[in-house]
């Protein structure tokens, strides 16, 4: 491999990266704008869900116990009704997502020790929300319980009631228990994912639409050097994307960074040459670049999404899907980058991970290198 040919070659594509305003546009917009638009547009966090409730007594202890939902961050106490049929044509109107129904025994109850059916209507069209609908709402209803049960108690003569259980919690790695930690890594890896493959899917097409595919086989350059000559300046670009990324996520959206910054590029500069070659892969397979670009984009970008652990957690999966994303490479990255943000894991702990991310690498290399042939079909 000649130095001089490989660093004429890289000089050409830059030349062509210049030229290319589409090219200059995406390497600038695309990351900033699926940062801002992921980061702030995606959320696993449900907060504020809008309630209406309904106080069948009116009392002083059951107004008490509403106060418990409308002191949550997880609930939005909109309206207090006064008939059952006003609630239920709230959630059928989708004025509201769940609806709190206190019966008219309820202080009556609660005095003789009795037990209380607090009756919740959840708007279901969103599992997702249902289900964390329903479990804030029988956490405060148990916290509530367990706090009227330890009075009732007391005032029977049992001194120094305590409750059978508590807990003592303590969350790790994501204190806050925000969404925003866990997606800002993964909109990283998306991020070069799409923009890797998509400019350099262009890069061959690019030589055979405009012609001079001819003048490049007519020189002395090699293939590999063609290829290492192609793909030096998108690796550049790729890392300042990344390093535009990261930080980003961590001024921007005050995401924590507690590993290495060299485990951090180590495992960029492998998943770049993964999407890299992908791209070129793409582009001596298609040769025009409206086809290349597409293939690139629905064969990164959709993988990326679906399988990588970035929205939909792989343990939850089905077992023959959990299978097919160890195909995945972006899978491996979004695992890394993770542990490298949020637990500042060593590497060594890391390195299954490594290992599949640097057999993709080795393996699509290869692949690349060999499917351009300096002949004209």
């Amino acid at each position: 491999m000649n130095i001089n040919r490989l660093l004429a070659m890289a000089g050409k594509e830059i030349i062509q990266i210049k030229r290319d305003a589409r090219s200059i546009g995406i390497v600038i917009a695309m990351p900033l704008v699926m940062m801002l638009a992921f980061g702030y547009g995606v959320s696993f966090d449900t907060k504020h869900i809008p309630l209406y409730v309904y106080d069948m007594e009116g009392s002083r202890q059951s107004q008490d116990f509403l106060k418990r939902f409308q002191s949550s961050i997880y609930f939005r106490v909109v309206k207090s009704v006064t008939t059952y049929r006003e609630l239920v044509q709230a959630l059928d109107d989708g004025k509201c997502q769940m609806g709190i129904v206190v019966p008219a025994d309820f202080s009556s109850r609660l005095s003789s020790g009795e037990t209380v059916a607090i009756q919740a209507l959840i708007d279901g069209t969103d599992s997702n929300s249902a289900n964390l609908g329903m479990g804030y709402s029988q956490a405060i209803i148990q916290a509530y319980s367990q706090q009227v049960t330890t009075q009732w108690q007391q005032r029977q003569g049992h001194a120094n009631v305590l409750p059978p259980i508590s807990v003592d919690s303590r969350t790790w790695f994501n204190e806050s228990l925000e969404s925003m930690a866990t997606i800002v890594p993964g909109v990283v890896a998306l991020v070069m994912a799409v923009v890797g493959t998509f400019l350099t899917s262009l890069t061959i097409a690019r030589e055979w639409e405009r012609g001079t595919m001819e003048q490049l086989i007519s020189t002395p350059v090699t293939p590999m050097e063609i290829m290492f000559g192609k793909l030096t300046p998108y690796m550049v670009v790729g890392l300042f994307d990344t390093c535009v990324c990261a930080a980003m996520g961590v001024w921007w959206f005050g995401v924590p960074f507690r590993g290495h910054v060299w485990v951090f590029f180590l495992s960029s500069i492998l998943f770049l040459t993964v999407v890299l070659s992908m791209g070129y892969f793409f582009s001596v397979v298609a040769k025009t670049q409206l086809a290349a670009s597409q293939i690139s984009l629905i064969a990164t970008f959709l993988p990326a999404f679906l399988l990588s652990g970035f929205i939909y957690p792989i343990d939850q999966m089905p077992a023959v899907i959990q299978v097919i994303t160890h195909a995945v490479p972006a899978r491996y990255y979004m695992a890394i980058l993770r542990d490298v943000f949020l637990k500042g894991t060593p590497i060594l702990l890391m390195w299954r991970d490594f290992a599949g991310l640097a057999l993709f690498a080795l393996l699509l290399a290869v692949v690349a290198s060999r499917a351009f042939k300096k002949r004209l079909e």
